[in-house]
């Protein structure tokens, strides 16, 4: 995906009050950061930040971080928040994906949220895919033993190498469906800006939630 250089974006993210700075110093003690002992919940591939900040605003009892590698991306969800309420249980890092084994310690998250992920339709590019076997060994680590991992895309070939792929890397699929929001799982569904995008175009929209 190509993205257009936003002049100044960087400047604007790292000055923001809801960007971690320095986020690997972090790692254990993200309670600290926010404060609370409440569950921390992690989006990662946040996009323009509507999913992530609707739950926050939503659950004042959960702390949410929303990772985005991109600058260009990531500041159009904190000017949004700029004119909006402060959301004290909300933080973003600008980081690769890749690199979550760095910033979050071992059972320190409950919740993964992975949202329209890039496809990385070529076989040769797999392993970069969120749902990847490469990626649930690093979220194995990070998330609690308890803890879940939900999973939404309109893609039908990342949808379907999911499904695979998951209960290959020894996961379990609790809950899924090829049509989100005519079933049951639609309820207290939280639309990103492309599922609003591609819903109105009529594409279904998948989701599975697993764990371990």
């Amino acid at each position: 995906m190509r993205l257009r250089n936003i002049r100044g974006a960087g400047e604007v993210v790292s000055n923001s009050e809801y960007t971690v700075k320095e986020p690997r110093d972090k790692k254990g003690s993200w309670n600290q950061v926010f404060d609370s002992e409440n569950p921390l919940y992690i989006e990662i591939g946040m996009g323009k930040g509507k999913f992530i900040t609707t739950l926050a605003r939503e659950n004042p009892n959960i702390n949410y971080i929303g990772i985005e590698r991109y600058t260009s991306v990531l500041v159009r969800a904190i000017e949004k928040l700029n004119q909006e309420e402060k959301l004290p249980n909300l933080r973003f890092i600008c980081m690769d994906a890749g690199e979550i084994e760095d910033v979050f310690d071992t059972g320190e998250v409950d919740r993964i949220y992975l949202n329209f992920s890039d496809p990385w339709p070529k076989d040769r590019h797999a392993k970069r895919r969120l749902t990847s076997k490469r990626f649930l060994e690093r979220y194995n680590k990070i998330l609690r033993k308890d803890g879940f991992i939900e999973f939404k895309t309109d893609n039908d070939g990342l949808f379907e190498f999911s499904m695979e792929e998951i209960p290959e890397a020894g996961w379990n699929i609790v809950e899924s469906t090829w049509d989100l929001h005519n079933s049951s799982m639609v309820e207290g569904n939280v639309m990103t800006e492309y599922e609003e995008k591609f819903s109105a175009k009529g594409n279904p929209i998948h989701k599975l939630i697993c764990n371990r």
